[in-house]
């Protein structure tokens, strides 16, 4: 059977128009239910959910205004367009006032009643799964889920509350895979702007042309590939939140126009003459001492001044060893579940790390921080074949730091009994090329170098085995979440 598009529920008193539109409308694929006066309409909406309301002005026991209204009362979201044989701009215009969606007149267009009936259910189940995304980041970024029960944390998230009710600007500043983006995105899902969008921007990814461009949007025609003119993130941001990683990196030129956006509160697109008003909230994120740029004049100090309204320094790994463990049991529930292996009761995982294991990880110091840590926990993950982790499932670069030499077999897996000798190579290689991307921090050009092959060799092997380096690579050095 299939899927319907939606129930309406259509409130008339004649049986006629009732019959004519659950007809049109069934044969569309909604779900139609009926009333014939207003009390059993409203009864009806009492009852049940409907993505859309069909109302008739004219019913026996009182106004289809009166009823808008007393719907509205109980219900702002569910769209309600109103029919009516007595048409008017007068009738038109307090309905809307009252709350309708749209205004049809009898006898009406079915093919334009059928378009804008399916406009109106589209933008509403938009609107919906829109507000259930934001509620559900906003738990997820909730202080309360944010991993880290060391004092050093702790102090990190009662500043990071109090900085997010304000609308200071904020500078984060903190090692490579410290979570400044994580960061960045509980500061704003506890903010007053939680419900507007949270725009991220890797400032060093992009050269400083293209970085005008995508900040300040630009307009069709300023430069040779602009077809087509395009808002810039801080248009997109406004009433909600900006977060410029890697500040540290953008030109002496980006940082004049940058402090004007945060002075003015509006910019000029690239190629256009008017200027644009922002209301934008700006944080920050830096893995070096911008005071130190300022001093060597590759930073300007009145946007320094600007963009360190409130600082927050996030702690290295290191310094907060006694997070690793609820870290490790965090990130081995989250790559169970996506591995679909090692789960146990209310989908947690079932892995654990051998007791070495766990000690050669609380010693480790960490260079790549919770990113880092995170990559660990994934590979393990991968490729584990008990619950139980053995030490030789870590990494060289953990073994080595701590001195451990294991002389490692080749991979092995379970392979189908239909695989022939290609797909075991395939998988054989597959498994040594993501090993040896971890070790280089997924850098290819780092990992061909190890191989002593061309960086397009590699690339071409990445792409035939179906190797994600993107995502990997994402998580090892960033932007988005």
């Amino acid at each position: 059977m299939a899927e319907s598009k939606g129930k309406i529920l259509v409130i008339d008193d004649e049986e006629d128009i009732r019959e004519s539109l659950e007809t049109l409308l069934g044969l569309e694929g909604y779900e139609v239910e009926a009333a014939e006066d207003g009390g059993s309409g409203l009864t009806a909406l009492e009852a049940k959910a409907y993505d859309l309301v069909l109302l008739d002005l004219m019913l026996p026991d009182r106004s289809g205004l009166e009823v808008l209204e007393d719907l509205r009362r109980r219900d702002l979201e569910t769209p309600v367009a109103v029919i009516t044989a007595y048409g008017s701009v007068e009738n038109a215009v307090r309905a809307t006032k009252l709350g309708a969606n749209d205004f049809f007149t009898k006898p009406w267009n079915n093919e334009k009643l059928l378009l804008d009936i399916g406009k109106m259910i589209s933008q509403r189940r938009l609107e919906r799964e829109n507000k259930h995304l934001k509620r559900a980041l906003k738990q997820r970024y909730n202080f309360s889920n944010i991993i880290g029960k060391s004092e050093t944390m702790a102090k990190v998230l009662e500043l990071v509350g109090q900085v997010a009710q304000s609308r200071s600007t904020v500078l984060l500043h903190g090692e490579s895979g410290t979570g400044k983006e994580l960061m960045a995105k509980a500061i704003h899902a506890n903010s007053p702007r939680a419900e507007k969008a949270f725009v991220a921007v890797n400032s060093g990814s992009l050269p400083s042309e293209l970085l005008e461009s995508t900040l300040f949007g630009h307009l069709k025609g300023s430069f040779t590939s602009a077809i087509q003119s395009k808002k810039g993130y801080f248009e997109i941001a406004d009433q909600g939140t900006i977060f410029l990683d890697e500040i540290s990196t953008i030109s002496l030129e980006m940082q004049a126009k940058l402090l004007r956006v945060i002075q003015e509160k509006e910019f000029v697109p690239v190629g256009g003459v008017e200027n644009i008003k922002v209301d934008v909230r700006i944080v920050a994120a830096t893995n070096i001492d911008l005071r130190k740029q300022v001093e060597e004049g590759r930073f300007r100090e009145d946007l320094y001044y600007r963009l360190n309204v409130i600082q927050i320094d996030l702690p290295p790994l290191r310094d907060r060893r006694e997070d690793i463990p609820p870290l490790v049991e965090h990130f081995f529930t989250k790559y169970c579940r996506e591995n679909e292996k090692f789960l146990g009761t209310e989908g947690r995982s079932r892995l654990r790390f051998a007791p070495e294991a766990m000690r050669l990880l609380m010693d480790y110091h960490w260079p790549g921080n919770v990113r880092e840590l995170e990559n660990v926990v994934e590979r393990a993950v991968v490729l584990a074949t008990d619950v139980t982790v053995p030490v030789d499932l870590l990494p060289d670069t953990v073994l080595t730091a701590s001195g451990v030499h294991i002389r490692r077999k080749l991979p092995t897996f379970e392979r189908p009994p239909e695989a022939s000798l290609f797909d075991i190579m395939d998988e054989f290689e597959r498994r040594i090329i993501i090993e040896q991307l971890e070790k280089y921090n997924w850098s290819q050009t780092d990992a061909a170098e190890s191989f002593r092959i061309p960086l397009s060799t590699l690339n071409q092997k990445i792409k035939r085995l179906n190797i994600e380096v993107k995502r990997k690579r994402d998580l090892a050095t960033i932007s988005r979440q």
